[in-house]
């Protein structure tokens, strides 16, 4: 006779500690980070335009909260946020087309975000402060 579900014992699946990590795998989780981080750096966005059409005063007050180094700091990350999840996202949509599925082209691609993303949010912020 077999055991109740309750009382058999149940094979254990692995945990993240059992896998090795891969440039796919972090991407992946990066993705849903990005995606999280972007809600929060949207409120940032809507703060400042609602404060510009509050009233000077809070206008300038934002600008200089935004305009500190903490602010410009969190700035920077949302602006990689962004890029990131853009090269991550076509990332996505060139695997859902299925092309780029074998194994070390996926890691390729990965990597091509991972830098992508970097170089453009320096880039991004090199051109910003040129033209101000």
């Amino acid at each position: 006779m077999t055991q109740p579900t309750s009382t058999r014992q149940r094979p254990l699946s692995p945990h993240l500690s059992v896998y090795r990590w891969t440039i796919t795998m972090a991407m992946s989780t990066m993705q849903r980070l990005t995606g999280i981080a972007l809600y929060a750096g949207t409120v940032l966005l809507a703060a400042w335009l609602l404060s510009a059409a509050i009233s000077e005063e809070c206008f300038n007050f934002v600008n200089m909260i935004y305009g500190s180094i903490i602010g410009r700091i969190i700035l920077f990350c949302y602006t990689w946020a962004l890029l990131h999840h853009m090269a991550g996202g076509i990332r996505h949509f060139i695997w859902d087309m299925g092309a780029a599925m074998e194994k070390h082209t996926a890691s390729k691609i990965a990597w091509a975000t991972l830098i992508f993303s970097l170089v453009a949010t320096v880039l991004v912020w090199v051109i910003g402060y040129s033209v101000r």
